[in-house]
């Protein structure tokens, strides 16, 4: 046997040499067949994470990555779906852009005749059918955005809707305050991107994140919790108000997002609910019925964001931060109702007490006592607070036209353009 592995070799010693050198050629067939097999079958996420961690993984690891997310693992960017959606957005808010995370997180099982109209079932949504969100989406051919705390049925492939009813910019004014909603988000990226580098499928993938658009529609509930103040008290609160938005903007910022479509609020003076207030007379009313301390601290509001939004235009360069002002458009669905064919426009469609408001704050819109109005009647508000789904429609449609935002830019032309400098 033992010359058998020494043939050739020219005596005793050549066949100690030979079995060496076999030794060390098995030795490196086997290195080689198990580089191979980690190089072949190694994630491309994994690879990526070489690199770094997050957005900012850069240089030739991740571009490796990114290169290998056509392989049949489907893990485009370094993870995520196989066909990722075109459209990601990630929404922040109150009730005006809530598809359900209020009745989900505080498992309210909401009744009709909410969502009467177009889904025929109730949704969460505080209205008789859709908000101008889902408009927007549907304008952007991507399905509505499912409620980050739905537990059942949301599908996050082209994005997450944060936004809570009844929640407030400023910290601690409800459960779910902006920055609670920011963490939430923040938290949702922070997993997404670990499994992202562990080569799992997730929802969002990269690119998604660093491409999505990033909304925000709050501060309503803040300047109308300080209506009962005097109104330089009110002024003196909007500057903490409009500083935690800036703020949330900046932190989506530092996490990559770049893409800033940034709501104001509407004319708060002529909601159901604030007019049925007791008043010692009708002073305030302006000539469309609707008050006018109101609408004021709502334009400042306005006018306040709009500033800081301009101002961090300067500051992220390489980012877009769209400021859309709501309020004109609002505001015109009272002053010229007829023109868009609402019949009522300062009366509640849903809620007690008749004209000229139909709004009872202890008998409101879902209670056993609620006067409803007929289902092809033409209201501006549902419910004295939020409005009807074809008020919603119109909202939405001069929303998207661009004309009322700054920069004058249409939000598709913000999701199909790449992130350009303001």
């Amino acid at each position: 046997m033992t010359s058998g592995l020494g043939l050739g070799s020219g005596g005793g010693g050549g066949g100690k040499v030979s079995l060496r050198l076999q030794y060390y050629v098995v030795l490196a067939g086997v290195a080689a067949v198990v580089l191979f097999a980690c190089v072949k079958y190694t994630p491309a996420a994994a690879v990526a994470a070489v690199g770094g961690y997050g957005f900012w993984s850069g240089g030739q690891h991740a571009a490796a990555a990114t290169a290998g997310g056509s392989s049949t693992s489907g893990a485009a960017g370094g993870g995520g779906r196989s066909s990722p959606s075109p459209v990601v957005i990630f929404n922040f808010g109150d009730s005006n852009s809530d598809t359900g995370g209020m009745a989900a997180a505080m498992g309210m099982n909401i009744a009709l005749p909410e969502g009467r109209t177009y889904f025929r079932r109730p949704t969460g949504r505080i209205s008789d059918g859709r908000l101008v969100i889902d408009f927007i989406c549907e304008s952007l051919k991507t399905p509505h955005l499912g409620p980050y705390m739905k537990s059942l049925g949301s599908d996050f492939s082209n994005g997450v809707n944060f936004a809570i009813g009844g929640s407030t910019a400023t910290p601690g004014g409800s459960t779910f305050s902006l920055d609670v909603q920011l963490h939430q988000f923040l938290y949702f990226r922070a997993r997404s991107m670990e499994l992202i580098n562990q080569g799992v499928r997730t929802p969002i993938d990269r690119d998604g994140f660093r491409n999505a658009i990033y909304a925000i529609d709050i501060g309503q509930n803040d300047v109308s919790a300080y209506m009962h103040l005097p109104y330089d008290q009110v002024l003196a609160k909007i500057p903490t108000v409009v500083a935690h938005i800036k703020y949330t903007i900046e932190a989506l910022y530092g996490h990559g997002g770049r893409k800033f479509w940034v709501h104001g609020t509407g004319a708060l003076g002529c909601l159901p609910q604030k007019l049925s207030i007791p008043r010692d007379d009708d002073g305030d009313l302006d000539g469309n019925g609707c008050l006018s301390t109101y609408n004021a601290a709502a334009r400042e509001f306005n006018a306040q964001l709009a500033a800081a939004c301009g101002r961090l235009r300067q500051r992220m360069a390489d980012a877009a931060v769209v400021f859309t002002d709501v309020y004109p458009i609002k505001y015109d669905l009272v002053a010229n109702a007829s023109r868009h064919g609402i019949e009522r426009p300062l009366m509640a469609c849903c809620g007690n007490g008749g004209p000229p408001y139909n709004y009872n704050h202890f008998k409101m819109c879902m209670s056993a006592e609620m006067e409803l109005c007929d289902m092809d009647a033409r209201f501006a508000s549902w419910d004295g607070v939020h409005y009807t789904e074809a008020a919603n429609a119109i909202v939405a449609a001069k929303v998207l036209s661009g004309e009322y935002s700054t920069p004058p830019v249409r939000l598709a032309t913000l999701v199909a353009g790449s992130t350009k400098p303001n």
